[in-house]
């Protein structure tokens, strides 16, 4: 009787865990600001508790946003710098965070009004932002390209110009909620969106050491994407 020599099959290692794009620049912008990882990265709402979470096209928004107004008048006096703050605070969850994904990786996720959830701190603050769909759009080459979840666009200006019409429907609901409060007039408010920008285009790419020059190009490509859909971004801060 022969015996037979039984080999064990060649097994390929299944991997369990597959990183989506969306998770990949999320991993990036916490390490951006190792000290405060939720500065720039967002969270998928979907994933977390609903505790201290509100959507930022929710109905109870001007009751929200009225809330964040009295929290910073305890503190400031003057009304016109308590609404600029909680206006500043408001623009840098719709464009400030949009933005770091945008000039590092050219990449976006949509910052428009019905994405958008806010999240706040035990002391009322905003400390974290969300979105319900972490569809990516990215440029042509892009590693993610053809990946579940990312969207090609065909050029920096299609991405640019994508993103501030995107992000002029979250904006330009927060400004209206936010006279309610106090008057902040539209040269105004615009204003410190395009400050936003450019502080952030050059800042950004200290932190995260990628190009000083194509962030500057991004974010310039931004604010005329503003200036052309008749938002005045470039008026005097």
């Amino acid at each position: 009787m022969s015996t037979m020599l039984l080999t064990r099959p060649e097994v390929t290692p299944i991997c369990l865990f597959e990183e989506t794009a969306f998770e990949a620049t999320r991993t990036r912008l916490r390490a951006v600001a190792p000290d405060a990882p939720r500065v720039y990265a967002v969270a998928r709402v979907d994933e977390e508790p609903r505790r201290r979470w509100w959507r930022l096209a929710g109905e109870d928004r001007d009751r929200r946003v009225e809330l964040l107004y009295r929290r910073v008048l305890e503190d400031v006096e003057d009304p016109r710098i308590a609404v600029e703050q909680v206006a500043g605070a408001l623009i840098h969850v719709i464009v400030g965070r949009v933005l770091a994904p945008l000039v590092v990786e050219g990449r976006a996720w949509d910052p428009g009004l019905e994405n958008l959830w806010v999240h706040q701190d035990s002391d009322g603050g905003i400390d974290w932002a969300g979105v319900a769909d972490d569809t990516l759009r990215v440029l042509p080459g892009d590693p993610a390209e053809g990946a579940r979840g990312v969207v090609v666009l065909p050029c920096e200006r299609a991405l640019t110009v994508w993103t501030a019409h995107r992000a002029v429907t979250a904006l330009s609901a927060v400004h209206r909620t936010l006279q309610g409060c106090a008057p902040i007039d539209g040269v105004r408010f615009w204003s410190l969106v395009g400050r936003a920008v450019v502080a952030g285009s050059a800042q950004l790419p200290l932190l995260a050491c990628s190009s000083r020059r194509v962030s500057a190009r991004r974010g310039q490509q931004l604010l005329d994407a503003f200036v052309v859909a008749g938002f005045p971004v470039r008026g005097l801060a």
